[in-house]
């Protein structure tokens, strides 16, 4: 059979690893993305346009057999433009609710059916001094759109200055919206990567537990040390959302656990993600490879964990100099992006280890 193409729009580290894993499988990436970046370096089919060049799109579009995404960041017609001419996933209805906390929030709600931390649109200073009165408690204001790894992102404290943080956040997306949301009591931070194809098969990985440092992802560990029943529910609840989605594609659901087992749903990702990178080592199926079969409608692969406990470790900015150690650790598989510069909190690869259990 001849070799099938995937776009890829977006030019960074996971459309990278998301070609890395085509090639054995014989597939092709062609890449969008308005610079050179990661993906490029791994790639020879590269298109250089801007995200809103509909003309661009559509001739990138139709040298595609599929067209997916790595980045979601990206002006709100762009899909669209894209489904006209050839087939993408996920699809222009998955891309607009997960670009847009709003949308996503009243999603999760109205359809999907899940537990969220309390949230409310904001218009006005005036409005996040009334959510953070009602509550009691801490509130993070966000954009609605364009944040990603504590970008876009302040929390306001009772006592605070409100409009002084109303003003910090705006300034620097004006025109965007903005949401506040409630603090939860929660225990630990996990997620669920998943993935669903056309024909409805869903298989997930299992829940794993999540770090931050500075609100950037720092460590992801697996197994998550929840009793089954909660991983069981965690898998459930990820199934729920890409179902009334009608997702095509891998998702990662993040997710907040309280002491008593509870979950809420934090944020969705519609792409694969950064708490799934333990599967390149750690799992009989990567989610990279997985998200390919389910973007061109093939069987999805097992996403089993490979015995024993893995922990991926995020190499962020400076942290790149600590290579030469991990390349010397026994059971490391370290992951550069071929990123030229590293700053502070930038993601410039990561590195999966077996942990004792």
């Amino acid at each position: 059979m001849s070799a099938p193409v995937v776009g890829i729009l977006g030019g960074g580290q996971l459309g990278r690893m998301m070609a890395l894993d085509a090639a054995p499988l014989g597939v092709r990436c062609h890449v969008y993305a308005p610079a050179v970046g990661p993906a490029m370096h791994v790639t020879d089919q590269v298109t250089l346009g801007a995200y809103d060049d509909v003309e661009a799109l559509q001739a990138f579009g139709r040298a595609c057999d599929v067209v997916t995404f790595e980045f979601e960041n990206v002006p709100g017609h762009t899909a669209e433009a894209l489904a006209e001419v050839t087939t993408v996933h996920p699809g222009p209805r998955a891309f607009a609710v997960c670009r847009d906390r709003i949308a996503e929030k009243s999603f999760l709600r109205d359809e999907a059916g899940v537990q969220t931390a309390p949230w409310a649109p904001m218009t006005a200073a005036g409005d996040v001094a009334a959510f953070l009165a009602a509550r009691g408690t801490p509130v993070v204001l966000k954009t609605a759109q364009l944040g990603y790894d504590g970008k876009g992102q302040r929390i306001v404290r009772p006592g605070d200055d409100v409009d002084a943080a109303w003003d910090a956040l705006t300034a620097g997306f004006p025109g965007v919206a903005i949401i506040a949301e409630g603090f939860v009591d929660f225990a630990w931070e996990g997620s669920v990567v998943i993935a669903r194809s056309a024909t409805g098969e869903v298989r997930a990985y299992e829940l794993v537990r999540n770090t931050h440092r500075d609100h950037i992802l720092h460590t992801t560990d697996v197994p998550a040390g929840a009793t089954r029943g909660v991983a069981e529910a965690a898998e459930e609840l990820a199934r729920q959302v890409v179902d009334a989605l009608d997702y095509v594609g891998v998702m990662g659901v993040e997710m907040f656990v309280g002491a008593d087992g509870s979950l809420a749903v934090n944020e969705l990702a519609p792409r694969v993600h950064n708490s799934g990178h333990w599967t390149q080592d750690g799992a009989v199926t990567s989610q990279f490879e997985q998200h390919l079969r389910a973007v061109l409608g093939w069987p999805l692969g097992d996403p089993s964990r490979r015995p024993g406990a893995w922990r991926m470790v995020n190499l962020l900015g400076d942290d790149v100099d600590t290579v030469p150690t991990w390349i010397g650790t026994a059971g490391a598989h370290v992951h550069l992006y071929g990123k030229a510069q590293a700053r502070p909190g930038r993601k410039m690869g990561h590195v999966n280890h077996p942990v004792e259990a």
